[in-house]
This record gives C-alpha cells, sequence and structure tokens, in this order.
C-alpha cells in the first residue's frame, strides 16, 4: 500500500511524533495508518515531540584535520550517558567525516540517520556548530580537542598564514583555554564596545573617581575588555608576560573557530 505525504502530515498530527519518524513507519507498514500509529506507539515515538522544549547542553564536540582541510561537528544530547554512547559517538564520527570530504552544508545528507539516533536513544538530539575550513595553500591548519570522559567537550581549529604545525597548534591550545570572542578589537561590534564602555564608566563613576579622571580610567579598562575578548591581544596562556601577538612574531593568524560543549 502507498502513501502521501498528507498521509505523513495526518500521522504527525495525530501522534505528535517527527516527519521522518512517521514515514519511516509508513514505509514499515505498507501505508497503513492504524498499524503505523501502533508501530509509533510501540516504539516509544509519539512522544518524542515533547522533547523539543527539553535542555540538550550535554553532548560531544568531533573535530578531524588532514592536511590542509578541518572539521568540527558539535552533536547534542541532554545527558551525557547518551553523549558517551558508542552509537552517538559513532554519529558524530560519520558527521565530521562528511563534513570533511564535502563541507559544511552536506551534513543535510544525514539527517535520516539523526533521526533514527533521536529515536532509538530517545533524547533530543541535533546539531551544534558545524565548521569547515579549508585553508589557502601554503597555510597551515591548528587543532585542539580537549576529551573528558572519553568524549570531547572543546574543539578548536585555526588557520595561520606563515606558521609550523607546531605553533599552530600551541596557538589552539590556547584558544581552547583562553576563549577569545574575536580576533583583533577592530573586529569587536560598535554596540558592544559602547555597551562595556558605558559600563565602566558606571563603575568607575561609582567608586568616586575624580571626574576630570574618569575618562582615562575608563579607557585603561577598555585596553584590558579587549585583551581579555581579542585573540591577538590576550596574554599568551604558556607565557603570561607576552601577548598572543607577540608570540607568533611575523606569522599570522587568518580564522579560528571553538566549539564547546555546556
Amino acid at each position: 500500500m502507498s502513501f502521501t505525504a498528507q498521509d505523513v502530515k495526518a500521522l504527525r498530527e495525530s501522534t505528535g511524533a517527527g516527519m521522518m519518524d512517521c514515514k519511516k513507519a509508513l514505509q514499515e507498514n505498507d501505508g497503513d495508518m492504524e498499524a503505523a500509529k501502533q508501530f509509533l506507539r510501540e516504539k516509544g515515538l509519539a512522544a518524542s515531540a515533547k522533547r523539543d522544549d527539553r535542555d540538550n547542553n550535554q553532548g560531544l564536540v568531533a573535530i578531524k584535520v588532514d592536511g590542509n582541510v578541518g572539521a568540527i561537528v558539535q552533536l547534542k544530547s541532554e545527558t551525557d550517558f547518551v553523549a558517551g554512547s558508542d552509537q552517538f559517538k559513532d554519529e558524530a564520527d560519520a558527521l565530521v567525516d562528511l563534513v570533511m570530504a564535502k563541507g559544511a552544508d552536506a551534513i543535510a545528507e544525514r539527517s535520516a540517520e539523526l533521526e533514527e539516533l533521536k529515536i532509538t536513544l530517545k533524547e533530543k538530539i541535533e546539531l551544534g556548530d558545524v565548521v569547515q575550513f579549508a585553508a589557502a595553500d601554503g597555510n597551515t591548519i591548528g587543532h585542539y580537542e580537549h576529551v573528558q570522559g572519553g568524549r570531547g567537550v572543546n574543539g578548536v581549529l585555526v588557520e595561520m598564514s606563515g606558521a609550523s604545525d607546531e605553533l599552530a597548534h600551541d596557538v589552539a591550545v590556547h584558544i581552547a583555554f583562553a576563549r577569545p570572542k574575536y580576533l583583533t578589537r577592530d573586529e569587536v561590534p560598535a554596540d558592544v564596545v559602547e555597551a562595556e564602555r558605558a559600563t565602566l564608566e558606571q563603575i568607575t563613576i561609582n567608586e568616586g573617581k575624580p571626574e576630570q579622571a574618569v575618562p582615562k580610567i575608563v579607557e585603561g579598562r577598555l585596553n584590558g575588555f579587549f585583551k581579555d575578548i581579542c585573540l591577538l591581544e590576550q596574554p599568551y596562556a604558556k607565557d603570561d608576560k607576552q601577548s598572543v601577538q607577540q608570540i607568533i612574531g611575523d606569522a599570522s593568524i587568518i580564522r579560528f573557530h571553538q566549539t564547546e560543549i555546556g
């Protein structure tokens, strides 16, 4: 027995199950609507829609680098128990391999497998960050993965020009633990800077500083703000007497990406 898109929609509305779940149920039962409903109930799929409002701040970060191409995939789950399961890890590996080979947009090719995983593991499982770096000729991809409980929880990719593999790796390690938001202060949005400036002005005034001294104090504190969030200005993690800019010397950081769980 065949079925139509309207049948899938009707089954979804009557059971609350996901679209892919309903399509699979109809396929498995030759389009028989009542049998498909029973299939969904028996598999616990009819309740899957109720998972949509659950928190899923667990999961893992899969990272892979091969030559001048690197990829990161964040796969999110509700519990660390599920995140540590072999099925979950295998799917993350398959996803990052796909992104390595075809780019971030190719992730859609595994939508059916992701729906199946959600059904099997009975949690709200979804993709977070999906990134591919394809470095320009002569550039270097550095990476770092922090593993906790047998799974990646903090992954970094960085593309550099004029850098050795060792330097690129060291910069990736720094990023993992210093968590910069921007490469340079020029990249910080103007509204973010102005909001911070206003906050610092109010703090300085509340401290009772002389009015004429407030602008200079605020500028000094704003420089500290930039040192916190801008990669090139941050004190280097392994030698805080030097900035990242000083450590890399004549090399350049082209771009970076960091993804964390939690």
